[in-house]
């Protein structure tokens, strides 16, 4: 007898069958929730970064930000990982590239620091900028 193939619909490929007879989407388990650091003044320093851009970078800058958040963990080209709990999303724009520097905590995204690369390597002062948020999102 030949072997018979089974056809997965893809709304099935990225799920599993729950101990009740359910089927839940895999994709819900690897989610990230996708939030602003906040200072204890109530700034948020990414959200107001990206406002300062062009409508055509925050939106190409968004859409990475969404694969990272639905795709998590990823890495090269998209996401690079340059210490310790702290990545970065390397958003190639028309004429220039974005960084947005993100820790995970739990099933969080947290951006912690988000600027224009001028240099081959992450600037020194934006390494220290976005080790203080995350330091002050620990204590």
């Amino acid at each position: 007898m030949p072997l018979q193939r089974t056809v997965v619909p893809n709304e099935q490929k990225n799920s599993a069958w729950t101990k009740n007879g359910t089927l839940q989407s895999r994709l819900d388990e690897m989610n990230l929730e996708v939030v602003f650091f906040r200072t204890a003044n109530g700034r948020e320093p990414v959200r107001q970064w990206l406002k300062k851009l062009p409508r055509e970078d925050r939106r190409s800058i968004g859409i990475d930000l969404k694969t990272v958040q639905f795709g998590w963990p990823l890495g090269m080209p998209l996401v690079r990982k340059l210490e310790s709990g702290i990545w970065e999303v390397r958003s190639n724009l028309d004429s220039r590239i974005a960084r947005v520097l993100f820790t995970v905590i739990g099933d969080r995204m947290v951006l912690l620091h988000g600027f224009i690369k001028k240099a081959q390597k992450t600037p020194t002062t934006d390494l220290e900028l976005a080790r203080s948020h995350k330091a002050d999102l620990e204590n």
